[in-house]
């Protein structure tokens, strides 16, 4: 498996390393198949966002003390999970790099000018 994909997932409960195992499973064999690709990224931000605004905020602390160990959680273990999306410009800048230049125009098309319109004027019907 590529570096990119490994991770450490020892530490999690059994449930979320089988999780783990299938999404991984699943994003490899969409591998070269960009539409899929974005397909599952799309659905793993659904499911992050459908997670975060409905079961963690109803889990949300009520007490000084819960709060705390809550926020020394988050402070210890790497910060708040976030799911960030890839920039246009940074997507287009890969894309200007794997391009290769169109070469099929010839040179006598590169250099002539723009084609001139019609130059009669257009009569009017009465």
């Amino acid at each position: 498996m590529d570096d990119y994909l490994a991770l450490d997932i020892d530490q999690l409960p059994a449930d979320l390393q089988a999780l783990m195992t299938q999404i991984e499973a699943v994003a490899v064999a969409r591998r070269g198949d960009e539409i899929a690709l974005l397909e599952l990224l799309r659905t793993l931000e659904q499911l992050h966002q459908g997670i975060r605004e409905g079961l963690f905020r109803e889990a949300l602390p009520t007490n000084r003390q819960r709060l705390y160990h809550l926020l020394r959680d988050i402070e210890v273990s790497g910060g708040w999970p976030y799911i960030q999306r890839m920039r246009l410009r940074s997507l287009l800048a890969n894309m200007e790099e794997m391009m290769v230049p169109d070469q099929t125009l010839s040179t006598a098309e590169s250099t002539e000018g723009p084609t001139e319109g019609p130059t009669e004027e257009p009569t009017e019907e009465r």
